[in-house]
């Protein structure tokens, strides 16, 4: 099969387009013709060599996909040849073909087409799993995201949004932040004109933000928890700027924070399908109600991968930016 192949690490340049073998369908998994796929910023990162995939997964970068069930492997019930679905992954999203475990599967949601649909597996995912099964939160507290106009800000606006919260956006640029409230957000900061710290307590009576979903890492670390209300919890999902950074504990104490720090791409099989099935049952039905809705920037063909990851990585993108095969 055709998929995006990477000779060695390094710039857009690294990216080519070859032939691979086709995967075949293991005990419990089902393999899936590829209608599309889409660019992560993780995919950013394998390429530059710092993002290696797990054990046994495959080498083609894409972390979601959505396509047509082509064949199913021993023990598999739930899927059938033909079902067009769209699923998570652990990597291999960027061919014409690949290999899932059958609980990483998802149906379509009513109402988005098959290529639409690749944009929502990954998102989806993080944003249900981070914000809602471990930060915990509630129709009536607050959310702060950070990134609002990429892929997991865009699904995270609408999904508080949908389900109470009173949601706080940073974005980069006058029409991003004009496109966050467009979906949602209550409270839009320029990242680089606002300190949002000071924003969010001038907002909030100087009480703080109940959940901050955080793809930053270290250059965002102690501001975010200026930030952060009592009982406060700080879902880390990136590190775009950077690893290292002190951390006051006293104040983590005084607050009575907490801090949670998750990769979804390495986590056990097992793990990864009752996320996948959470999603099922608590998003879907707000996708196909109209509340959340995928946001693609662009459609780029395969052979196209280059000007793709450019798009991501030059932050020209709200929403997603879609790889089609």
């Amino acid at each position: 099969m055709r998929a995006v192949t990477i000779s060695e690490p390094g710039g857009i340049d690294a990216l080519e387009v070859g032939e691979v073998p086709d995967p075949t369908a293991g005990p419990g998994e089902v393999v899936l013709d590829v209608a599309a796929s889409a660019v992560n910023r993780a995919d950013l990162l394998q390429r530059q060599g710092f993002y290696p995939p797990p054990k046994g997964a495959s080498e083609v970068l894409g972390l979601e996909c959505s396509g047509v069930v082509a064949a199913v492997g021993e023990g598999v019930e739930d899927w059938k040849v033909g079902d067009e679905v769209c699923a998570l992954l652990a990597g291999g999203g960027y061919g014409e073909k690949v290999a899932v475990p059958a609980g990483q599967v998802l149906p379509l949601p009513k109402g988005i087409d098959v290529v639409t649909a690749a944009a929502l597996p990954e998102v989806a995912c993080t944003v249900w799993s981070n914000v809602f099964m471990i930060a915990g939160l509630r129709a009536d507290e607050t959310l702060l995201v950070h990134g609002g106009a990429g892929g997991i800000g865009t699904i995270a606006i609408q999904l508080a949004k949908a389900l109470g919260a009173r949601v706080f956006t940073t974005a980069g640029s006058p029409e991003k932040l004009e496109r966050c409230r467009e979906l949602g957000a209550d409270v839009a900061i320029s990242y680089r004109d606002q300190d949002f710290v000071e924003v969010v307590k001038n907002e909030t009576d100087g009480a703080g933000v109940d959940v901050i979903l955080d793809n930053m890492g270290a250059k965002y670390l102690a501001r975010n928890l200026d930030a952060l209300a009592t009982n406060g919890r700080l879902a880390i999902i990136g590190m775009q700027g950077g690893l290292k950074a002190e951390l006051n504990i006293g104040k983590l104490l005084t607050k009575r924070g907490a801090i949670t720090a998750t990769s979804l791409r390495a986590r056990p099989v097992e793990e990864k399908a009752a996320i996948v099935a959470s999603v099922r049952e608590h998003v879907w039905p707000l996708v196909e109600e109209g509340h959340v809705r995928p946001i693609v920037h662009a459609h780029v063909p395969l052979d196209d991968v280059r000007e793709a990851h450019r798009l991501v990585e030059d932050g020209e993108q709200t929403g997603k930016v879609l790889l089609t095969v």
